[in-house]
């Protein structure tokens, strides 16, 4: 695939110069929308971690890590007027790699953008603080990098994570190892090519794709990296964290959640439709804050299924670039582990489903969102996290019932109440166990601003706003005895 933001996708970006991989190998990347090649990318292995930590280390250690805060700042919103200005060629790449509809594709390239606009402005806010002590004594605090910070992304939503993960940890002077994943990698080599163009440090970030149990097993368990951020499956999450146990390094987790949207009698439905089927559908459902889970008082139930299928039945999917309301699953393999839940599904009714376009390539990793209604909320389609354009709608006949159905599971992501009783909707609040919780919303138009992480299965640490800052710092405190 050409691009003009792809000089080189065959290869790895280390130090600032785009090198083969010490494997010579690549790997084959495929068109999720036909099922034809797409592009070739490099394999990158331990050696190449290797190199890209040592280049990190040294871009920490030299004029990067000295840079002033400010000047840091400087470079990120030089970054993200590039992004800024090449969002249709970020879109259509992530498109094209993902499989997401293209305007889908085109907001994520714009949240890149307002990420590292957001980052920019934080480099130099993020301050230590005084701390009143005993007679003869100043104490203060300190905010400094951790130094290599590695990161290893999903293939979901490449261009945003890489904003709240790498824009935060360079923002705060980290040298950053990024690993993307294979399935769709890419928007981050077009994200290195665009920060070397804006005068990022050689060093400062480096991009090694290749294989999660070749180059990003050697990223987790290296040495010579102070922090990891991982975003991705709970078992991979689980292994990532007992290597990085081995040298003792702190771990940002977010793994994935089973979210629920709580919709009580006194809801405006009108209002509320949008959300609670969008937030189903995006990006076909390969969304780690994706509300799988609409939990509907009993006396409006039938009502909230009826104008659910009613949308759902007008859902059409489709290739990527045909932008319609829903794109193919990422990979074949996506479409075999999503097709297997759905085999799972004795004792759900299906309310609707999607239409899968006449023109879609026989090839693509099509599958028709569906809608079950469900009065088992320990259903394993309830429990487990899909990962595909599939929403159950389970009824609830009080507060407290509602709120057992929502915590039941062992994620802990994001959770929404829609009600008009404004003394419910802090109650409801307080009693959801989820890292963010939404009111009579979903989602807030991404958020770029707002914490965003998990408990549980879904992880732990937050990324995003402001909070990502101190994950990416660690604190010293200095205690001067001065008489």
């Amino acid at each position: 695939m050409q691009s003009p933001l792809l000089p080189h996708p065959d290869r790895c970006f280390i130090a600032g110069d785009w090198v083969k991989p010490a494997s010579g190998t690549t790997i084959a990347v495929t068109d999720p929308s036909t099922g034809a090649p797409l592009v070739e990318i490099a394999k990158g292995g331990a050696n190449d971690i290797d190199a890209a930590v040592a280049a990190a280390r040294a871009a920490f250690e030299g004029d990067w890590g000295r840079m002033p805060a400010a000047e840091r700042g400087r470079i990120l919103a030089r970054i993200g007027a590039l992004v800024q200005e090449n969002v249709e060629a970020l879109a259509e790449l992530e498109a094209r790699d993902v499989g997401k509809p293209l305007t889908q594709a085109r907001n994520d390239a714009i949240a890149l953008a307002r990420y590292m606009e957001f980052y920019a402005g934080s480099a130099d806010k993020l301050m230590g603080e005084t701390i009143p002590y005993l007679e003869g004594y100043t104490v203060y605090t300190l905010r400094e990098a951790h130094g290599v910070t590695g990161h290893i992304i999903p293939w979901n939503y490449p261009m945003q994570i890489i904003g709240r993960s790498v824009g935060a940890a360079l923002t705060t002077g980290n040298a950053c190892v990024l690993k993307p994943a294979e399935e769709a990698c890419l928007t981050a080599l077009a994200f290195a090519e665009l920060a070397h163009r804006a005068g990022l440090p050689a060093g400062a970030l480096n991009v090694v794709p290749g294989l999660g149990e070749e180059a990003g097993a050697a990223l987790s368990g290296h040495g010579g990296v102070d922090h990891l951020s991982f975003t991705g499956s709970v078992p991979v999450g689980k292994l990532i964290q007992k290597a990085a146990a081995d040298h003792v390094v702190p771990v940002t987790l977010e793994l994935g959640g089973k979210s629920p949207q709580v919709v009580f009698a006194d809801a405006d439905l009108d209002a509320a439709l949008p959300f609670l089927v969008n937030a189903g559908i995006q990006n076909a459902g390969q969304t780690c804050s994706a509300s799988s889970r609409i939990l509907v008082e009993a006396s409006r139930y039938a009502e909230v299924v009826e104008k659910m299928a009613a949308r759902y039945a007008a859902l059409r999917c489709g290739p990527a670039m045909d932008d319609l309301d829903v794109g193919p699953l990422v990979s074949a393999a996506q479409k075999e582990i999503v097709e297997g839940f759905l085999n799972l599904s004795d004792g759900l009714e299906v309310a609707a489903q999607g239409t899968i376009a006449d023109d879609a390539p026989a090839g693509g990793a099509y599958v028709a969102p569906r809608l079950f209604a469900a009065k088992d909320p320990s259903h394993r389609l309830a429990q487990d996290e899909i990962f595909g354009p599939v929403q159950l709608v389970i009824p609830f006949a009080d507060e407290d019932e509602a709120t057992a159905i929502a915590n039941g599971t062992d994620f802990g992501l994001v959770a929404s109440c829609w009600t008009r009783d404004g003394a419910r909707q802090m109650r409801m609040a307080r009693k959801l166990r989820a890292g963010q919780v939404f009111l009579n919303n979903y989602g807030a138009g991404g958020g770029v601003e707002l914490p965003f992480g998990g408990r549980g299965l879904s992880g732990h640490g937050r990324e995003k706003g402001f909070e990502a800052l101190y994950g990416f710092t660690t604190l010293k405190t200095v205690a001067a005895l001065h008489g």
